[in-house]
C-alpha cells in the first residue's frame, strides 16, 4: 500500500535527503534548482525524478547566463512506490543522488553499476 504523507512531510524528506548529500559534493553543483512536482509529464510514466539541463561534462564556453538546470522529484510516483515514511525517505535520497549524478555526467548504466540505479 502506498505511503500517504502531506506536502510538508514530503518536502521535509527532500530537505533531509539534500542535507545527507556531502557538502563537498553540493558545493560542486553549478546552477541547479530542486523542484517537487506532484506527477511527471504523462509521456514519462511513473518516473521518480528527472534531471533537465546540461551536464557539467558537456558544458563549454558561452553557457553563462543560462537558466539553472532543474532536478525534479515526483511526489506521486515516489509515494506509490513506498510502503512507509522510512521507505519514502530512503527512496527520495536515492532519487536525489541519482539526479545529482546526471548533473555530473554520470549516465544510468554507470549509476546501476554503482548501485544507485
Amino acid at each position: 500500500m502506498p505511503v500517504t504523507v502531506d506536502d510538508a512531510t514530503f518536502d521535509a524528506a527532500v530537505g533531509d535527503a539534500l542535507d545527507d548529500v556531502p557538502q563537498e559534493l553540493m558545493a560542486l553543483l553549478d546552477n541547479v534548482v530542486f523542484l517537487v512536482e506532484d506527477e511527471p509529464p504523462e509521456d514519462l510514466g511513473d518516473l521518480l525524478g528527472l534531471y533537465e539541463g546540461t551536464p557539467l561534462t558537456e558544458r563549454g564556453w558561452g553557457l553563462e547566463g543560462m537558466l539553472p538546470d532543474r532536478i525534479y522529484l515526483y511526489r506521486g510516483p515516489l509515494s506509490r512506490l513506498c510502503e512507509d515514511l522510512e521507505d519514502l525517505r530512503d527512496e527520495v535520497t536515492v532519487t536525489v543522488v541519482h539526479e545529482i549524478a546526471h548533473h555530473f555526467g554520470i549516465d544510468d548504466e554507470r549509476l546501476h553499476a554503482m548501485g544507485w540505479g
